[in-house]
């Protein structure tokens, strides 16, 4: 392994492991389990495109079209408060995700639309896979292959591992509080996330 595989491998792992939407939801499909290998692999194949553009060079498109970087930014903001009240919505009922991991798993297609709407409209997801991730490979001339490579494999191991090492804490969510606080928590996260974004 070279040094600039274990330097990608490293920054994506860093940058990967804050909480986020995807997280959450992967965590959560991880507790149900759910679909759990599809949902992995779709947000680890998600980041190896947008590692692999920024790479390539495609960061670069915020300096050639102005708009592009607030028209990221505040769709993000719109998209992150959302999901958050989405959250704080399943908090305040209560008792939804333990009937959904007692009773039948949603569809796999509907599935996949609600998690390449978390992916692909995070502006976090953007700007720490193909703007941060891509600069950084510029520092690694003719490495910036392998830069990235260690960055995509990060990504397939941290999603894998939190995906199936979610049910070690399937006895902690067999209780219906567990899962409020958890939503509460996930909503907390987005708004904050949102605040920032919005105050730039």
């Amino acid at each position: 392994m070279s040094l600039a595989f274990l330097a990608g491998f490293q920054l994506s792992l860093g940058l990967i492991m804050a909480i986020g939407a995807q997280n959450a939801f992967v965590l959560r499909q991880g507790l149900r389990r759910e679909h759990v290998l599809a949902v992995c692999l779709f947000c680890a194949g998600s980041d190896a495109v947008l590692i692999s553009a920024g790479v390539a060079g495609i960061g670069t498109l915020a300096a050639i079209a102005p708009w592009f970087a607030p028209a990221l930014r505040w769709g993000g903001v719109a998209f992150l408060l959302w999901y958050g009240a989405r959250s704080f919505r399943a908090a305040w009922r209560g008792g939804g995700a333990l009937a959904a991991a007692a009773g039948g798993a949603q569809p796999l297609p509907q599935l996949l639309g609600l998690l390449a709407l978390i992916t692909w409209a995070n502006p976090h997801v953007w700007l720490d896979t193909v703007v941060l991730i891509g600069s950084i490979s510029a520092q690694y001339p003719g490495r910036a292959a392998e830069f990235g490579a260690g960055a995509v494999a990060a990504s397939f191991s941290f999603f894998l591992a939190l995906g199936y090492g979610a049910r070690m804490l399937a006895p902690v969510f067999a209780r219906p509080a567990a899962w409020r606080v958890l939503d509460a928590g996930v909503g907390v996260v987005m708004w904050a996330i949102a605040a920032s974004l919005a105050l730039g």
